[in-house]
């Protein structure tokens, strides 16, 4: 998880870009370049928002129609939100953000959010009735996830306006049965409460609300009644149903742990990417392994955006929960090894990082020393762990004899 020397650092250098690059955005001739520091799509928006957007601009305009209580009456997400405002007021609360829901214009239509964090977010009119659209509002989380139809971070100095230089957005659309994107779901708080477990969240939020939408529609509830399905992906890779192991490839356990990871859901474009990088293969063989994984989960992904439409659980996702909770002995107890540690799809093989270097920030977080002790069994090179134990163990502590013992094996020996 960041520290808050690295996030300041991180920020002023947003703000030096901000400052070295928007100058030059209104003048003809190509983007500037800006190296690693800003993605495309940031900068490209920047140059799009400019048009209608002052830097300068307090807070977002209103939408001014007057209707907002019948919008938000006839949206089809008033249902499936309203059904799970607690979990969303509870994560609001504990995390400390702001919550909001827009329609597919980027109008918010419902927020929710702890008194100290909503009243800042009043000033800047991050309310129902705003509009967050790149038109009115630059780029943001809201106007890029609409923009694009995918989730999207939006940190500090990124924001073209600078009244939103102090935030950090985490926003994923929201897509109906029929595929549209029907508005989208953000949490926001400081940019010093940047988390990267925060998009996670995001997400599994979206899928929740997207499963409500898919109930409606059809008219049923959930589909609870069909046996669960237990994904094993850390430290090697199964699928158990009714007690029975699914016959499934490598290939189709990495689509399950993608889905299963992010339920939002991928496109066919994504997806494939995430499997197979730049390698050239064959479409025809993409969709043979989907075919398969589809017939081994009794037809449970869905088609036009491949996600899952029956339950999941998964190991990795209740490590991610664990840690969103501040649970690290959880975690701990959980995380049995490297997500699919064989597999060398590029999906995979971020998700396997994050996860590595999430359980790992958040052992050296923790003031128990058994958590330190715990993790450097299986990372007997990081000496940073076990020094970590070192320091929380009392000198008279038996345990610290084990933990210097580590710490002198991995200074003598190079790490893998």
């Amino acid at each position: 998880m960041p520290r808050s020397g690295d996030l300041a650092r991180r920020r002023a250098t947003l703000e030096n870009e901000w400052s070295r690059v928007i100058p030059h955005l209104g003048t003809p001739g190509p983007l500037p370049r800006t190296g690693r520091v800003l993605s495309d799509e940031v900068t490209e928006s920047w140059a799009r928002s400019l048009a209608s957007v002052d830097p300068a601009r307090a807070s977002a305009p209103e939408a001014g129609d007057g209707t907002l209580e019948h919008r938000w009456n006839g949206s089809p997400l008033r249902g499936p939100v309203d059904a799970l405002s607690e979990e969303l007021r509870s994560v609001a609360d504990d995390a400390g953000f702001v919550t909001a829901v827009t329609d597919a214009s980027g109008t918010i239509l419902w927020t929710c959010g702890g008194r100290t964090m909503r009243r800042r977010a009043e000033r800047v009119n991050f309310a129902p009735g705003g509009r967050w659209d790149e038109q009115a509002m630059g780029t943001n989380a809201l106007s890029l996830a609409l923009h694009t139809g995918r989730p999207h971070t939006v940190f500090s100095a990124e924001h073209l306006v600078t009244a939103l230089h102090g935030w950090v957005c985490y926003c994923a659309p929201v897509h109906g049965p029929d595929g549209r994107v029907l508005g989208v779901l953000d949490l926001s708080t400081t940019w010093d409460r940047s988390h990267p477990l925060a998009m996670a969240t995001v997400r599994g939020l979206v899928s929740a609300v997207e499963a409500g939408l898919r109930s409606e529609a059809s008219g049923a509830p959930p589909t609870g009644n069909a046996a669960p399905l237990h994904l094993t992906c850390l430290g090697s890779g199964s699928a158990v149903r009714a007690g029975a192991r699914l016959r499934l490839r490598p290939r189709q356990v990495e689509i399950l742990t993608l889905l299963a990871l992010e339920p939002e859901g991928y496109t066919p474009e994504r997806l494939r990417e995430s499997l197979y990088g730049d390698r050239p293969v064959t479409a025809s063989t993409f969709k043979a392994e989907l075919s398969h994984l589809r017939r081994a989960l009794g037809g449970a992904v869905a088609t036009r955006r491949y996600a899952l439409t029956a339950p999941v659980s998964c190991d990795a996702v209740d490590v991610l929960h664990a840690l969103r909770g501040g649970d690290v002995a959880t975690a701990l107890r959980l995380y049995r090894g490297p997500l699919l540690p064989r597999s060398q799809a590029p999906g995979i093989e971020e998700w396997r990082t994050c996860l590595e270097v999430a359980v790992r920030e958040a052992v050296l977080t923790s003031d128990r020393p058994e958590h330190a002790l715990h993790y450097g069994e299986r990372a007997p090179y990081d000496a940073e762990v076990h020094q970590h134990a070192l320091r929380l163990l009392a000198p008279g502590d038996a345990r610290r004899a084990v933990a210097a013992g580590r710490l002198a094996c991995a200074l003598q020996e190079p790490g893998p």
